[in-house]
């Protein structure tokens, strides 16, 4: 039963983020505002590569970080023929080690580094029905490890469920763009990332809702103003999304 529903998760998984007429465009449109043909990219918690598909249609260079393994897998099928693309099985957080990723066979990309993390999710009506029901041990490596090997990238593109501050602490050079994801009952956790991130560099923020890949704003907002923003929208309509973080005005 176990091998059915991993199989069933991925290609549900699968389905969703690259079957949705529209997706990738929007996507695509969006990532142009960071980055050009030829730069670097990392994709850090890559899940189904459609982000990395965006990346790589836009004519980057994309390292993805992946620690499930048969995500991974699908991930190097899916790239074999894209030499630009490099796909790496592991996990990004503060420090460098191994550990436990506890597993939704069912919903993959929910998967997590963090039982905290998991265990407030299962209290959470929008996660009715998920369940964790496999752990394996993962390589967990740094953003700055990634940086000494690749090179410094343009954009960062983060989405690892409950891990996205310890990715940011493993983080000690700005880096001219970059996302991660927010949860509506999570918005401490998007605090916490915007104090690290401002205490990198003058970063400001916007913010895209659901899968709409538009931003929300028409201002970039600094810290206090993104928060105040997302508390307000996140009463309002109880809707995930992602934060994105510049340095410096779009080029």
């Amino acid at each position: 039963m176990s091998g059915i529903a991993r199989a069933m998760g991925l290609a549900r998984s699968l389905a969703i983020y690259h079957m949705i007429p529209g997706r990738q465009g929007r996507l695509r449109h969006l990532y142009a505002n960071f980055v050009h043909r030829g730069d670097l990219v990392f994709d850090v918690g890559g899940h189904a590569g459609n982000h990395a598909r965006a990346f790589a249609a836009l004519g980057c260079r994309v390292v993805v970080l992946e620690p499930q393994p048969d995500f991974a897998r699908v991930l190097r099928a899916f790239f074999h023929r894209a030499p630009q693309v490099e796909v790496i099985e592991v996990a990004a957080a503060a420090t460098p080690g191994r550990a436990l990723l506890l597993l939704s066979e069912r919903t993959p990309t929910v998967s997590t580094l963090v039982a905290a993390w998991r265990n407030a999710r299962a209290r959470d009506p929008d996660f009715a029905g998920v369940q964790w029901n496999r752990q394996v041990e993962v390589e967990v490596t740094t953003l700055d490890r990634v940086i000494e090997r690749f090179g410094a990238p343009m954009f960062v593109k983060i989405d690892v469920e409950g891990s996205e501050a310890a990715v940011l602490e493993g983080l000690s050079l700005t880096v001219p763009a970059l996302s991660f994801e927010y949860l509506p009952s999570g918005l401490d956790e998007v605090r916490t990332c915007v104090t690290r991130l401002t205490a990198l560099g003058p970063y400001h923020f916007n913010w895209s809702a659901g899968q709409s890949y538009q931003f929300a704003s028409e201002h970039w907002l600094n810290g206090p103003e993104l928060l105040a923003t997302l508390q307000a929208h996140v009463a309002a309509r109880r809707q995930s999304g992602d934060v994105y973080a510049r340095l410096s005005p779009i080029r």
